[in-house]
């Protein structure tokens, strides 16, 4: 690339062979207009069908679209950190690859961070599920969210929604965990960053399969809320004041 990317898009993927085109398709055809440098990466989770090889066609078309793959299928929390960990964008935006969170919202997101004073926008789907998703789901998506909250003691209204924009350096400390995916905004308010929310559309899945359901949606994250729990009472900041013998290039 020529240019610096403002902006890194960054995208988990398994098995979505079908959506590969239309997501990138979208994605330029929300950040052509702004007219400011960027990158897709997506992050293969070692997909059992075409989405590599639809991948590596799309690289060579653009140097713009980048691609790592996992050696092995680790999960969400795994593709999109490996995506982060690539990206090299002054800002990172993550968002699913199944097009459920439209990439057209993304001059949104970039606007609310670059002139709110904030250093992470998270989407909020719960309006739009009140209008469109069954009433198990929205019950099942509310009791989820309301469960983390609760132990975290967040005000987060869509804390596993994966559509978020955040500045480079809120990941620097971050460390990697099974399931940390759906805590992002904990975790860097634990760093002591700003985030906040605006809400967001969100779509049918047009192909390809979903790989979560009511159940794993309420309990796959019971583990994590613990960890997570710990990190607030335990972790905490500083700052070094001064510095004897140090050079400049040197850490502080």
């Amino acid at each position: 690339m020529s240019e610096a990317p403002i902006l890194s898009v960054v995208a988990p993927c398994y098995n979505e062979q079908g959506n590969l085109i239309p997501l990138v398709t979208a994605i330029r055809d929300a950040l052509e207009p702004l007219k400011v440098a960027y990158e897709i990466v997506i992050a293969d989770d070692c997909s059992a069908d075409d989405s590599w090889n639809i991948l590596q066609k799309l690289g060579a078309d653009d140097k713009r679209i980048r691609a790592v793959r996992l050696n092995r299928n680790c999960g969400q929390s795994a593709a999109v950190w490996a995506g982060i960990q690539a990206a090299t964008g002054r800002f990172i935006a993550t968002l699913d690859a199944d097009l459920q969170n439209h990439p057209r919202e993304l001059p949104r997101f970039l606007a609310a961070i670059q002139y709110d004073k904030c250093d992470c926008v998270c989407g909020s789907r719960v309006a739009a599920r009140a209008q469109g998703d069954s009433w198990l789901r929205q019950v099942s998506s509310k009791i989820a969210n309301g469960i983390r909250n609760s132990f975290t003691h967040e005000t987060v209204s869509d804390s596993a929604c994966g559509y978020r924009i955040f500045r480079r350096e809120c990941a620097a400390r971050l460390k990697f965990f099974k399931g940390m995916h759906r805590f992002m905004p904990t975790l860097f308010r634990i760093e002591g960053f700003v985030v906040t929310e605006i809400p967001i559309s969100h779509h049918t899945r047009l192909t390809g399969q979903s790989h979560y359901g009511v159940l794993n949606r309420l309990f796959v994250t019971i583990y994590d809320l613990f960890a997570v729990r710990w990190m607030q009472k335990r972790m905490f900041r500083f700052e070094v004041k001064e510095q004897i013998n140090f050079s400049p290039s040197q850490p502080k």
